[in-house]
């Protein structure tokens, strides 16, 4: 037996890593990323506040500024604190670890095809993962969820919304059927991850709910970059999470940019706007192609089908175009392609070479 085989877990050798493809040189589309770097003026602000940061020192563990400025601009409630992350899947990996008890098996349940994070993190904390299938129309099938948690009867429910990977947003009622239905037995986590370009939320709800969590990350914000996320909840349930996170586990870089940031967050607020707009023109300059049936979309991004998917997506990689094909994810995605909305500029790049790559 080889030192790897002695230590290493076998569900860990048998995984593979998370694939992220090398985009120099690329129309980066493949990632759900804001297109639009910060302006100039604000760049020169952001380096004079970053010169100014202690490298050397360690963060002050308790992020009291930066938590103070997410509650004042995020529409975090009243009384309500917020546990920070690495983005938002070290939070996820946080809930997962919290929540994986010993004495009694633990399950994590998803409508699925979804995030993939949501069932890795369950594998690494020794938990079960339990998908439940989206209808044919990747709309939510919510008898199916009902059924899966009373019979299941998961310690944690993630619903991500606008969802990943179709952009559904689910109605208000679904979620709240859900919550209901959870109650006493777990936790509901409102994944808001594109909430700026749904312009819906449950955050303001959070104090209807005692088993409702609200997660989101500034990633698709516009600064994927530094990696941020945060969550919050009500607050007895929150200080038991934050148990859970490691010390320091936000950088002092990251702090300072995403406080600054938050003072700035108009010009944020401004660059989502545009990229609403623009997912609109988008998808209706797919509709009227010949052959590619789009799915409603309240992220910023669009999933479309088309009967030679695997094709087309080689055509745009030798035409220096990266989207994402997720035909493979799972058999609702067969022939799916996934594009994120990108600046006017682009997405007009994009559509031409897509045009050419299709006949």
């Amino acid at each position: 037996m080889s030192l790897i085989e002695e230590i290493i877990r076998p569900d860990v050798r048998e995984m593979s890593a998370y694939p992220v493809p090398d985009s120099n040189g690329f129309l980066k589309l493949d990632a759900m990323e804001n297109p639009f770097p910060l302006p100039d003026n604000l760049k020169a602000r952001l380096g004079s506040v970053l010169a100014e940061v202690a490298l050397n020192r360690y963060p002050v563990p308790s992020y009291r500024s930066l938590k103070a400025k997410i509650r004042q601009h995020m529409g975090i409630p009243e009384g309500y604190d917020v546990v920070l992350g690495n983005g938002s899947d070290e939070l996820i990996s946080i809930i997962a670890l919290a929540c994986a008890r010993k004495d009694k098996p633990a399950k994590i349940l998803a409508p699925v095809p979804s995030f993939v994070m949501y069932a890795l993190s369950a594998q690494i904390a020794g938990m079960e993962f339990v998908g439940v299938p989206l209808k044919a129309d990747l709309t939510l099938d919510l008898d199916a969820m009902l059924a899966a948690i009373k019979k299941e009867r998961p310690a944690v429910v993630y619903l991500a919304n606008p969802h990943n990977p179709t952009g559904t947003l689910f109605t208000d009622d679904e979620i709240v059927s859900i919550i209901r239905a959870m109650e006493n037995i777990g936790l509901v986590i409102s994944d808001e991850a594109y909430q700026p370009f749904a312009e819906a939320s449950f955050m303001n709800r959070l104090p209807e709910f005692p088993n409702l969590l609200v997660m989101r990350t500034v990633s698709k914000l516009g600064l994927a970059g530094i990696r941020l996320g945060y969550m919050s909840a009500r607050p007895e349930l929150l200080a038991e999470f934050d148990k859970v996170r490691p010390p320091y586990n936000v950088n002092v870089l990251t702090e300072a940019t995403a406080e600054f940031a938050m003072d700035h967050i108009d010009v944020f607020n401004k660059q989502a706007e545009v990229i609403r707009s623009e997912r609109e023109k988008l998808a209706l300059a797919l509709k009227r192609l010949p052959g590619i049936e789009v799915f409603p979309s309240r992220a910023n991004f669009l999933t479309i089908r088309l009967q030679n998917a695997d094709q087309v997506f080689e055509k745009l990689v030798s035409h220096k175009v990266l989207i994402k094909n997720i035909g493979k994810m799972h058999a609702l995605l067969a022939n799916c392609l996934r594009i994120t909305v990108s600046s006017p500029e682009e997405n007009k790049v994009f559509l031409d070479r897509f045009s050419a790559c299709i006949q």
